[in-house]
C-alpha cells in the first residue's frame, strides 16, 4: 500500500531533517573543540568549517542555506589562508574581495538554475557583516578573545547548533 505526501509535507520533513544535520554537526564540532584544543594560529578553520557544515546540510534541501554555506566556506579558505600564513598580510583584502567575487558568480549560477529566487539578500547582508567585523577589528573594537574565536571549532560548533534550532523552530513553524 503506497502513500501520497503532499509537497508541503516533503517539503517540511526535508526542513526538519537539515535543522537535525545541523544540530548534529553543532555538537559534533562542539565536542571536538572542547576535547582537542586545535591551535587556531596552526589550525585557523573556524570560519572555514561553519561554511563546509552548512554546506552539508544544504545538500540535503539545496534551497535553504546554499548562499550562506557558498559564501561563507570561500571567506573560510580566505581567512585561512591568511592566519595560516600561506598569504602576505598586504593581501588579505585582495584575498577576501576574490573570495567573494566567485562566490557572486557562484550564486548568480545558482540563481540560474532555480535554487535562489531573484531579489535574495543574504549575500548583501553577509557581506555586510564582513565589512562591519573587519572594520570593528581594525579599530581594536572586538573583544581580546574574539578572533581565536572566531578561529576556533567553537564558531562552527556553536553556529550551527544556532542554525539548527532556528530551522527547527521555523520547521515546525510552517
Amino acid at each position: 500500500m503506497s502513500r501520497k505526501f503532499s509537497g508541503h509535507a516533503v517539503t517540511r520533513a526535508k526542513n526538519l531533517y537539515q535543522a537535525y544535520v545541523l544540530l548534529l554537526l553543532g555538537i559534533i564540532f562542539l565536542l571536538l573543540a572542547w576535547l582537542l584544543h586545535p591551535s587556531t594560529s596552526e589550525y585557523p578553520i573556524g570560519v572555514m568549517m561553519l561554511g563546509i557544515g552548512m554546506a552539508i546540510a544544504a545538500l540535503l534541501n539545496p534551497y535553504r542555506l546554499v548562499i550562506a554555506s557558498w559564501l561563507t566556506t570561500l571567506l573560510g579558505i580566505a581567512v585561512f589562508l591568511f592566519f595560516s600564513h600561506r598569504i602576505p598580510g598586504g593581501q588579505v583584502f585582495p584575498a577576501y574581495i576574490i573570495a567573494m567575487g566567485v562566490a557572486l558568480i557562484g550564486i548568480a549560477l545558482m540563481g540560474r538554475r532555480g535554487y535562489i529566487k531573484a531579489g535574495a539578500i543574504t549575500p548583501g547582508i553577509i557581506v555586510l557583516l564582513v565589512g562591519i567585523i573587519e572594520a570593528l577589528l581594525l579599530a581594536g573594537r572586538t573583544p581580546n578573545n574574539f578572533v581565536p574565536f572566531m578561529l576556533s571549532l567553537w564558531l562552527p560548533g556553536i553556529g550551527l547548533c544556532v542554525l539548527g534550532l532556528l530551522y527547527m523552530v521555523a520547521s515546525i513553524r510552517d
